[in-house]
């Protein structure tokens, strides 16, 4: 029953990617890898390419993660180490939980009206002593990639701290017990003992995060700016795979579908590249004791 169950989920997965692949052919067999590396997309002239999507996909996804890592693992070991009192721990973890429950389209909405302007003058003071560097070049007059790198955070930061905290749990007393009959600090055990026995749960949250990152739509397509124009700056509009077909897909025909379906099939393989690391990873790292 179990492996009937688990044949129908893998049976899904393979049609979706066979559908996509099946759909985008036109688009491979014509523009080819060349489609990865350039921005052009003009349905008038039937040129497409996704370098600006992948790249702010990329971009807008591990930049997340730099913010949301040490925030959800430091987050994640106060709840679990008895820092303060346990009413406010269980009070700051079901905060958390329940910030993974704002649908993202709430999310988007606050990055608009609240976030970005909030955020525009210090993005605007890192433009003014910063702006010599590539990636901060663009002086921040909106919407763009840095405030979708914010919202992501807020969106990921949940699953990172959650899986963290239930990885830190599941370390047995008997190591730390250890570590302090040793002489060992509190900053010694939970550096050298606990988050060492639990990084590979800790890996896997993180890759999950990542993979959720990349997928995200509605919340980055409202806050992103939308521009197929390449710029390196994270204070420049962008673009993302994924809000790419959330605002192209419903008015696309011809050669522009088979664009945007083989947009999607290398998200699914980027995604799929995610959790075949993850897998390894989590494998890798896995203590034994």
């Amino acid at each position: 029953m179990v492996l009937a169950l688990a044949s129908v989920v893998a049976l899904i997965l393979l049609s979706i990617f066979v559908v996509i692949f099946f759909e985008s052919r036109e688009s491979i067999s014509r523009y080819g890898l060349n489609f990865l590396i350039t921005s052009a997309w003009n349905p008038v002239t039937d040129e497409y390419g996704a370098f600006t999507a992948i790249y702010g996909t990329l971009l807008t996804s591990f930049a997340s993660l730099l913010i949301a890592v040490p925030l959800g693992v430091g987050t994640a070991i106060f709840i679990t180490e008895d820092f303060v009192n346990k009413k406010i721990r269980n009070f700051i973890s079901v905060m958390v939980e329940l910030l993974a429950a704002i649908p993202s389209v709430v999310l988007g909405l606050w990055a608009i009206f609240i976030l970005e302007p909030f955020l525009r003058p210090i993005f605007q003071l890192i433009h003014k002593f910063l702006g010599w560097i590539p990636f901060f070049s663009t002086s921040p007059i909106g919407p763009g990639i840095a405030p979708a790198i914010i919202i992501l955070v807020v969106m990921i930061l949940p699953i990172i701290t959650s899986i963290s905290k239930d990885s830190l749990n599941q370390v047995p007393q008997r190591l730390r017990q250890a570590s302090y009959g040793i002489g060992a600090t509190r900053w010694t055990t939970i550096f050298n003992v606990i988050i060492p026995a639990a990084i590979s749960g800790i890996t896997g949250g993180v890759l999950l995060a990542l993979g959720r990152a990349m997928g995200e739509t509605m919340a980055v397509t409202m806050i992103i700016g939308n521009s197929n124009s390449f710029s390196w700056s994270i204070f420049s509009p962008g673009y993302t795979i994924s809000a790419m077909l959330a605002n192209q897909f419903g008015e696309a025909d011809g050669t522009q579908v088979s664009s945007l379906m083989y947009a999607a099939l290398i998200l699914m393989i980027l995604s799929l590249l995610v959790n075949i690391f993850a897998q390894w990873a989590v494998k890798k790292l896995s203590l034994k004791y």
